[in-house]
């Protein structure tokens, strides 16, 4: 496949929404995949690297709910995303705490 055919591809996966009228299913951006990937990057590391990871995750996961909140392509993806901001916040302050 040539690098055309791969950027269609790229395309067309990224634009995946599920259903096409009202989107409740969307593929992952790039910082909800950094969000992912920095957890289970933490969750394989020991001290300091796993803290980092831990870090990029959370501030990943922050720029993705703000994202949703504010420029989500309906309520429901709005309403998600202020729901992991308020979650993002309180896993926050509870990794804070200790």
């Amino acid at each position: 496949m040539d690098r055309d055919g791969l950027l269609v591809g790229y395309r067309y996966v990224r634009d995946f929404s599920f259903p096409r009228r009202f989107p409740v299913i969307q593929f992952p951006n790039a910082p909800l995949i950094i969000a992912f990937a920095g957890g289970q990057l933490a969750a394989l590391l020991h001290g300091v690297s796993s803290d980092d990871a831990r870090a990029i995750s959370y501030l990943a996961m922050t720029v993705w709910a703000y994202e949703e909140l504010a420029h989500g392509v309906n309520w429901f993806r709005h309403l998600l995303g202020l729901a992991y901001v308020v979650s993002t916040a309180f896993h926050l302050s509870r990794a804070l705490s200790h």
